[in-house]
């Protein structure tokens, strides 16, 4: 059975969530062509505080007052935007050789495969369920990514948290060696509902089901490259994952500072921004925020549309050019529209056809379409 999440919960501002974004039609939105990430793991694993905290904005204390799922949940996220896609939570309990469990209907569609191993936990059970699970899906669709999230270990130490992971990736490769998978790919993730690495485990499991990837990390590099930027971030601001970023490496650190100033500006706006009209939305095309930083570091944001943010790392010498900042961000910002533009006629086109072909020249939009529509850039 499937339960459909349709409400906010948490503290979050209840009307600052997921809903039509400006080209959306009822024409173009097909819910079941979407891309699904399954949530999977054993009982009290941890699967339904994830979707909770990263999707719904539920305090990670909150979460210890959540039941244990007894049915699917299904939950659409949808802003169609570049954040389009399905998260089905399973119960724990699952069992994949009852003959009522369609493997083709649940894996068939699926993008992604996020499994849940509680690292306070004996893990044995687990890694057993995880190989039943990776070997079932792979067998249906070997098109699926594998994600495996190696989840609360906020509670333990540093070594703890590396051996941990040693052993379970050890494990668990050796478990599909045996088992004749040898060409599957893991990806193993340190996850915590306690700080941002939830966010960012998230953030790289959701980058790979966006075809447009590479367009957006070469718009952010030559927007990094000719502003004298240090780090960029394209966030989505409900959730506050990253659907990209340019080629420098990722700072956790960073990418802390990034999310907390994007709660910053979301809980002020809804605060002072709607007051004297209530009916227009608090994060607007006219939303920014500056904040200097005491080591000489001022961090940026900029409103790319309603569901996205531009969060950059500058430094305090290169943002006295403010000026060509801001051109530069237009030029980024209109290369995103014809971005969104590109993926709307698509998803129109697949509307009408049905036809996966459609689906080429969208993954053909590549650097020397990024370049020509940024080639106003000033340095």
């Amino acid at each position: 059975s499937y339960q459909d999440e349709e409400e906010q919960v948490g503290s979050f501002p209840k009307d600052f969530g997921y809903g039509d974004f400006e080209h959306e039609s009822d024409g173009s939105r097909v819910s079941d062509d979407k891309p699904r990430i399954l949530l999977m793991g054993l009982r009290r694993s941890g699967k339904s505080s994830i979707q909770k905290v990263v999707f719904h904005k539920m305090s990670p204390n909150e979460t210890l007052f959540l039941e244990s799922t007894n049915k699917i949940v299904k939950d659409d996220i949808n802003n169609n935007s570049f954040v389009q896609f399905q998260i089905w939570d399973f119960p724990g309990q699952i069992d994949f050789f009852d003959p009522t469990f369609d493997s083709d209907m649940i894996f068939g569609g699926c993008g992604a495969l996020v499994f849940v191993i509680d690292a306070q936990d004996d893990y044995v059970e687990a890694l057993t369920k995880l190989n039943q699970t990776v070997t079932k899906a792979y067998k249906v669709n070997p098109r699926i990514k594998f994600e495996v999230f190696i989840h609360k270990v906020d509670g333990v130490s540093d070594d703890f948290k590396m051996e941990s992971q040693r052993d379970i990736h050890s494990r668990a490769t050796d478990d599909l060696i045996d088992a004749g998978l040898e060409g599957v790919h893991l990806n193993f993730h340190l996850t915590s509902i306690y700080d941002h690495s939830i966010f960012e485990a998230f953030s790289k499991v959701v980058q790979k089901l966006i075809p447009q990837l590479a367009a957006l990390e070469n718009l952010l590099n030559l927007f990094i490259h000719n502003s004298g930027i240090e780090k960029a971030f394209l966030f989505d601001v409900v959730s506050k994952i990253y659907i990209a970023t340019d080629a420098t490496p990722v700072d956790m650190q960073s990418y802390e500072l990034c999310c907390d100033m994007i709660d910053v500006v979301i809980d002020l706006s809804c605060i002072y921004g709607s007051r004297d009209n209530p009916d227009v939305p608090a994060f607007d095309n006219q939303s920014s925020s500056i904040i200097k930083m005491n080591n000489s570091t001022v961090l940026y944001l900029r409103e790319v549309n309603k569901f996205l943010a531009l969060v950059c790392i500058i430094r305090e010498e290169s943002f006295s050019r403010q000026g060509v900042i801001d051109y530069n961000f237009l030029c980024f910002r209109e290369a995103i529209t014809q971005v969104f533009e590109l993926r709307f006629k698509h998803q129109k086109l697949e509307t009408i056809e049905q036809e996966s072909d459609n689906l080429e020249d969208l993954r053909d939009f590549d650097r020397g379409d990024v370049i020509s529509s940024m080639k106003r850039f000033q340095d």
